[in-house]
């Protein structure tokens, strides 16, 4: 009887492990940043640091994280809202903290330096990555919308890829 069981065994314990699947490990499934190079606008092909740069989201009351906070930068790396089709930023450049007195009296501190607003239009695409990553998504037909007024510190955008689907390459060029 002995004899019976150790086959059987062997075969189950063989069924398991060939049945047993290899983990799933997502490596591949993090949604693009859309990325953003300044340049000088009167050299247009030398690019030109934004002096204390902050990046705030509209409707946000913290600063972007993929951003180093007042840095003097050049290139950025910004997320698009996945559940929309547009997103809003205030691009501050010469950021401070000013101390104000509000309407009751009492000392405040707001934001100082040069905001602009900017408006990121597109298109969601959602592709499948994997089981393990789920979906991500890509953006195309990307477009800008300036809120212009009398002392704009951006002076030109020009979309260079409006297709965002990876993070290695600069897609808008902003011009100052």
């Amino acid at each position: 009887m002995k004899k019976i069981y150790i086959p059987i065994l062997f075969i189950i314990t063989f069924i398991g492990f060939v049945a047993c699947e290899k983990d799933d490990i997502c490596i591949d499934g993090n949604t693009p940043l859309l990325v953003i190079r300044f340049y000088d606008v009167d050299n247009p092909t030398e690019l030109k640091k934004v002096s204390k740069f902050r990046i705030v989201g509209i409707g946000q009351n913290t600063t972007v994280t993929t951003v180093s906070d007042r840095t003097d930068s050049d290139s950025i790396a910004i997320p698009l809202k996945v559940a929309e089709n547009r997103t809003g930023f205030y691009f501050i450049n010469n950021s401070s903290d000013v101390e104000a007195t509000n309407s009751e009296g009492e000392t405040i501190t707001v934001e100082g330096g040069d905001l602009d607003t900017l408006y990121l239009n597109y298109t969601r695409i959602d592709k499948f990555v994997s089981r393990a990553c789920g979906y991500i998504a890509n953006y195309e037909d990307v477009s800008s919308d300036l809120k212009m007024e009398t002392d704009n510190w951006i002076k030109d955008i020009e979309i260079v890829t409006p297709l965002v689907e990876n993070s290695t390459a600069a897609h808008v060029k902003i011009f100052h």
